[in-house]
């Protein structure tokens, strides 16, 4: 079965649960200063700029620019995206993907040739960081003494 973006990826047709697009963004329109919300899935083969917050999935296509910050269940990307993405379920980055910004997932997944630049934060919430840099568990000299 070939994807959304005639790749061999499969889990790209399943975005969301029913796996479509409630909502698209042709490559021929673009959408500027706007803060977009949706309860259902979004594809993006036109251009973005402004604001991304959806309750499912979000599908960046070939064609899409995304200048914006992204709040998505679950991101692919075969276009491009500037800005920072939160996606609990994961990113999906392409082999024509590109993504310029930090990102907050549950998962990763770059496909050769994929472009991800920025600083990547990887689920576990709720998970205790370990404290690499802790000082030694026995005293120092001249602390034995109670000297300072």
């Amino acid at each position: 079965m070939s994807g959304l973006f005639g790749g061999k990826r499969e889990n790209m047709a399943a975005v969301a649960n029913d796996g479509k697009a409630e909502t698209v963004i042709g490559s021929t329109t673009s959408v500027e200063g706007a803060k977009i919300k949706s309860d259902g899935n979004l594809r993006v083969d036109g251009s973005i700029e402004g604001e991304i917050e959806v309750a499912g999935g979000l599908v960046v296509g070939k064609t899409g620019r995304v200048m914006a910050n992204i709040r998505a269940r679950q991101v692919f990307v075969a276009g491009a995206v500037k800005g920072d993405i939160e996606a609990p379920e994961g990113l999906d980055i392409t082999t024509t993907g590109k993504v310029f910004g930090n990102i907050t997932v549950g998962s990763l997944q770059i496909e050769q040739g994929g472009v991800f630049r920025g600083q990547s934060f990887m689920g576990g919430e709720g998970i205790a960081e370990p404290l690499m840099l802790e000082g030694p568990d026995q005293p120092l000299e001249g602390e034995l003494a109670g000297e300072a």
